[in-house]
C-alpha cells in the first residue's frame, strides 16, 4: 500500500485540539504539524509541547499554510462552520469535532460548501471508534440480530463535568453535546433506517438553578422509519464527585433473531485513592473513588493516549495517508444526529410528539 506524506492543522488548541495535536505529532504519514487557537498564548504552548512545525492566533493563516493537505477543527461546538468552509474552500480535506454544528443553519452551510467544492469531511464522533462498538457493529452487518424491533441507549455523567462544558458553551446541552454520540451510535446501527418521531420529557431544575437553559434529565423515544423504537437517555446532574471520569453508558438492541446488551457504565474497573485522582476532563478536579475507563475519548497509559479518540484520530490520518476506508461519520449523517436532538430538546418543551424532517 503506498503512503504519502501529510500536513496537518490543527485549529483550536483546547483539550480534544491538544489530543489531536499530539497524536498527529506521532504519526508517521505526519511531516507537518499546525496549531492555532484564538488565544495565541495557548497555540504557542501546543506548539511548543507538539513540536509543531508553526503556530498562529489566526486559524486561517494555518489553514492556508501550502504544507496544510487536511485540517482538524477543533474549535467550541458553535464555531465550527467558518474553518470548516474555509479548509472545503481550500481543497483541504476536514475532520471536524462532534456535532457538526449547534444549529441545523451553520451544518447546512457546511454541506453547502461541500457540494460545491466536491471536498471531503468527516466528523469526529469517537464513540464509533470503541471496541465494544466496533464489535456491535460488525453483528450488525452480519445480521446477527435479523430486524431490529427496539433498543435503549442511555448514559450518565456528573454535574462537575456538565458545568465546565457549558461555561465553555452555553448551547452546548447535555442532549445536543452528549446524547448525540448515542443517536450517532443507534442511527449507524440502524444505518439506512432514520429516526421519524420523538416523543421526549426532561426535568430541570439544578442546570437551571446556575443560570443554564439545560434540563438535568431528558428521556426520548424515537421511532424509526420501519417502526423501531428506540429509547435514549442522558442525565448530566450526577453529584460532583460521582466517580464517572467521562461517560457511563449502556447500551442495547432487540431484533427477531436475537439481543445484543453493552454494558460500558465502567463498574468493572474501580480505583480508590486516599491522594485523589484527577479528574481526566477537568484536571483541577480530583475524586477520591473512580471508574477507571470512562473518560471517553481514553486514557493516558505509559507515555501514550489509548482509546476511542486515538483510535479515531490514527484511522482518519491512515485514511489520508494510504486511502484505508474509515468508518468516521459522515457529513449527512451527522446532521440527523443534529436534527434529531434538536427534535428532543422541541418536544421537551412543547410536551408533543415531533415528526421528522424539521421545517427549518
Amino acid at each position: 500500500m503506498k503512503r504519502k506524506e501529510i500536513g496537518i492543522a490543527v485549529v483550536g488548541s483546547g483539550r480534544i485540539g491538544t489530543l489531536r495535536a499530539r497524536l498527529a505529532a506521532k504519526h508517521p504519514a505526519v511531516n507537518f504539524l499546525a496549531v492555532s487557537d484564538i488565544d495565541p498564548n495557548r497555540a504557542r504552548a501546543l506548539a511548543e509541547q507538539t513540536g509543531a512545525d508553526f503556530y498562529s492566533g489566526d486559524n486561517n493563516e494555518v489553514i492556508a499554510r501550502p504544507e496544510v493537505s487536511a485540517v482538524i477543527v477543533s474549535t467550541p461546538e458553535g464555531e465550527h462552520s467558518a474553518p470548516v468552509r474555509k479548509a472545503l474552500e481550500l481543497g483541504k480535506p476536514v475532520l471536524v469535532e462532534k456535532p457538526i454544528a449547534l444549529s441545523l443553519g451553520d451544518a447546512d452551510a457546511m454541506l453547502a460548501t461541500l457540494k460545491r467544492t466536491g471536498g471531503h469531511l468527516r466528523v469526529g464522533y469517537s464513540r464509533r471508534y470503541k471496541e465494544c462498538f466496533l464489535r456491535a457493529k460488525e453483528q450488525m452487518l452480519r445480521g446477527r440480530l435479523g430486524r431490529v424491533i427496539g433498543g435503549l441507549a442511555r448514559v450518565y455523567n456528573s454535574r462537575a463535568q456538565a458545568f465546565n462544558i457549558l461555561e465553555r458553551d452555553p448551547h452546548a446541552t447535555p442532549v445536543l453535546d452528549v446524547l448525540t454520540y448515542y443517536v450517532d451510535l443507534m442511527c449507524w446501527f440502524l444505518e439506512g433506517n432514520p429516526p421519524v418521531e420523538i416523543a421526549a420529557r426532561g426535568q430541570r431544575g439544578i442546570f437551571q438553578a446556575a443560570g443554564y437553559d439545560a434540563d438535568d434529565m431528558t428521556w426520548a423515544i424515537v421511532t424509526f422509519a420501519d417502526g423501531a423504537v428506540i429509547t435514549f437517555g442522558v442525565s448530566y446532574a450526577l453529584p460532583s464527585h460521582y466517580p464517572t471520569l467521562g461517560q457511563s453508558d449502556r447500551v442495547e438492541l432487540l431484533g427477531s433473531e436475537g439481543a445484543m446488551i453493552i454494558d460500558d457504565d465502567h463498574l468493572d474497573h474501580l480505583l480508590y485513592s486516599e491522594k485523589g485522582i484527577p479528574h481526566a476532563y477537568m484536571p483541577n478536579h480530583n475524586v477520591n473513588m473512580a471508574f477507571l475507563g470512562s473518560n471517553a475519548p481514553g486514557d493516558w497509559a505509559v507515555g501514550d493516549f489509548w482509546g476511542p479518540l486515538a483510535n479515531e484520530t490514527r484511522a482518519w490520518l491512515d485514511h489520508l495517508a494510504t486511502g484505508n476506508p474509515t468508518v468516521q461519520t459522515t457529513p449527512e449523517q451527522a446532521r440527523m444526529n443534529l436534527e434529531t436532538t434538536i427534535a428532543i430538546v422541541r418536544a421537551v418543551e412543547t410536551g408533543k410528539p415531533i415528526r421528522l424532517p424539521l421545517e427549518t
